[in-house]
């Protein structure tokens, strides 16, 4: 029985003996009674029920945005994301950088069905690179002429790899769960780029009380608290080709290269037409307007033709 249920209980006894004593005491029936006390009394008990119910209500407001916190993970943090303004675009740069992280550390259980080499053409590498970095994996391929599969070096239009054969695979080998695809990962999250970030860099100690299961690992950004993939970006887990710190402090998005660049990554990779689409949405309504001006213009060199032509001018 909750606190401000059991004050407003005692409220209402209190407030029936003291109407009863004062009754009583009217009809000569009882001895006199403080009756004047006694409802001071019950007018303060009365504004202690109110606060108890009050405090009450707080606590079961706590209760449920702490159940909806568990339930559906902690809201994430806006971030400055540099491509997200109207006229800004890629930095392709970190796009570059993101591909190595997603190589290095994400590759080996996340796939990216949607994406082929090519698509990493005049973005983030030069078609020499690609071509060599497409010729390192092997592809099964065929039948042949004789009927049987083959493998050859993988070319630019290859998928990436995948880093099992069958979802049954997958599972087996990360205790149950499911690697999700990243090809499309900040469309299919709420609030995805946001989500993504903090949920990589959001890794911590779980507090007080709360008890993670063996095998899974304490992440406030991910509904109910427990993920089983572990924390992967940390100090010095990769080396990029540029020469630009592998850190791991999150104080912002800039000081933390990793979570930036592979977010970055699986930005484009999930809206690769995002630069070409402000492009068009800023000159479009341009071009319009230019056309607008040289039908008018055109139009107004006809009648004028038409004028002369009739000896009217």
């Amino acid at each position: 029985m909750g606190l401000g249920h059991k004050i407003r209980t005692g409220y209402a006894k209190l407030s029936f003996l003291s109407r009863l004593a004062c009754q009583s005491h009217d009809a000569k029936t009882l001895p006199a009674l403080p009756c004047q006390i006694m409802k001071q009394d019950g007018d303060r008990l009365g504004s202690l029920a109110l606060f108890g119910a009050g405090v009450s209500g707080l606590l079961g407001c706590a209760t449920v945005a702490y159940s909806d916190e568990a339930e559906h993970g902690l809201a994430v943090p806006n971030y400055p994301w540099p491509h997200q303004g109207i006229l800004s675009s890629y930095d392709h740069a970190s796009i570059r950088r993101g591909h190595q992280v997603y190589q290095q550390v994400c590759a080996s259980c996340h796939s990216m069905s949607l994406i082929s080499f090519r698509d990493l053409v005049g973005v983030a590498y030069t078609e020499e690179e690609t071509k060599v970095m497409a010729a390192e994996i092997e592809v099964v391929d065929g039948p042949n002429d004789e009927g049987e599969m083959f493998t050859r070096p993988g070319k630019l239009s290859d998928r990436f790899p995948q880093p099992y054969a069958n979802e049954q695979a997958a599972r087996f080998a990360n205790g149950g769960a499911y690697p999700p695809d990243l090809s499309l990962i900040t469309k299919a999250r709420h609030n995805g780029q946001n989500y993504v970030f903090g949920l990589l860099t959001g890794y911590r100690d779980p507090p007080a009380g709360i008890s993670i299961r063996e095998g899974l690992h304490y992440n406030p950004y991910f509904p109910g608290g427990a993920i089983a993939m572990p924390k992967m970006l940390n100090d010095g887990a990769i080396e990029y080709e540029d020469g630009t710190p592998a850190t791991e402090a999150q104080v912002n998005l800039l000081n933390h290269p990793m979570g930036k660049d592979v977010v970055t990554f699986l930005s484009w990779a999930a809206e690769p037409e995002m630069e070409e689409r402000k492009l068009v949405s800023i000159f479009s309504p341009l071009h319009r307007a230019l056309c607008s001006i040289g039908n008018n213009t055109v139009e107004m060199g006809a009648e004028v033709a038409l004028l002369k032509t009739l000896n009217l001018m």
